[in-house]
C-alpha cells in the first residue's frame, strides 16, 4: 500500500508556507507504518518542538490502473475520508535549508492519521441532501473545540481526478492506496493534551488526543 501526498494543492496554504503555488502536482510519499487509521493517540515524538497538523481529504483506490486518463479517473474510487498529515516542521526547516530530502519530518509512525471512509453518495448538501461530489466537500478541523482549518475541494489548484491521473502516469495505482489531496490554510502546532476533531461536510469524522 501506497500514502500518496500531495504538497501545495491549496493556494492560501502555499502563500501562508511562503512557497509559490505549484504548476503541476508534487507528491511525496509516507511509509505504511506511518498509518494510523484507528485513531489511536498519538504520542509527541522526542525528536521534534515543532510538530504540526495538517487536515485533508482522502481518497482510496480501489481498483488497479496505470496511465489514467483524467475522463475516466472516477472510475477508480467511491469513497473519502477525513485524514491528518502531522509533520515535524523544525526537522522539515532544517533539512530543506540544507537542500536535503524532509522524508523523517513527514513519514515517522503515526504521521498519517485516516479517520472512516464514506462513500460519496452518503455525502450531501442541505435538507435535499444532494452528493456533494468529490469536488465540493466541505471539510474542518478544530483543535480543543476552536476551528484551525477549514476548506473544500473546489478550491483545490489539481482537482482528484487530475491528481489521479498525473500519479499514474509514473506509478502503477493499486487497490488501497491512499491519496492525501493536500491541506487548506491554518496549518499549525499541537501540544501534549490537545483533542483534534475533524468533520466534513458537517459530519463528525476524526478524533485524535496528542499524549
Amino acid at each position: 500500500m501506497k500514502i500518496l501526498c500531495v504538497v501545495r494543492n491549496y493556494a492560501p496554504h502555499a502563500s501562508e508556507m511562503k512557497a509559490e503555488a505549484p504548476s503541476e502536482p508534487t507528491f511525496f510519499m509516507k511509509p505504511d507504518s506511518a498509518l494510523n487509521p484507528k485513531q489511536m493517540p498519538l504520542f509527541y515524538p522526542d525528536f521534534t518542538h515543532d510538530l504540526q497538523h495538517e487536515v485533508e481529504i482522502v481518497v482510496r483506490i480501489e481498483r488497479l490502473g496505470k496511465c489514467i486518463e483524467p475522463r475516466f479517473a472516477k472510475r477508480y474510487y467511491n469513497s473519502v475520508a477525513l485524514g491528518i498529515d502531522f509533520t515535524a516542521r523544525d526537522l522539515q526547516k532544517k533539512a530543506k535549508a540544507a537542500g536535503l530530502p524532509w522524508l523523517v519530518s513527514k513519514g515517522f509512525d503515526g504521521s498519517a492519521v485516516v479517520g472512516p471512509f464514506v462513500e460519496l453518495e452518503e455525502l450531501g448538501h442541505g435538507c435535499g441532501q444532494e452528493s456533494a461530489g468529490i469536488d465540493n466537500i466541505g471539510f474542518e478541523l478544530r483543535r480543543n473545540g476552536e476551528l484551525v482549518q477549514k476548506g473544500n475541494t473546489r478550491d483545490m489548484i489539481f482537482p482528484v481526478d487530475e491528481l489521479i491521473a498525473y500519479v499514474s502516469r509514473f506509478m502503477t495505482l493499486r487497490t488501497g492506496d491512499l491519496i492525501f489531496t493536500g491541506t487548506p490554510a491554518g496549518v499549525g502546532p499541537v501540544e501534549v493534551g490537545d483533542v483534534l476533531e475533524g468533520s466534513i461536510e458537517g459530519r463528525p469524522m476524526l478524533r485524535l488526543e496528542i499524549k
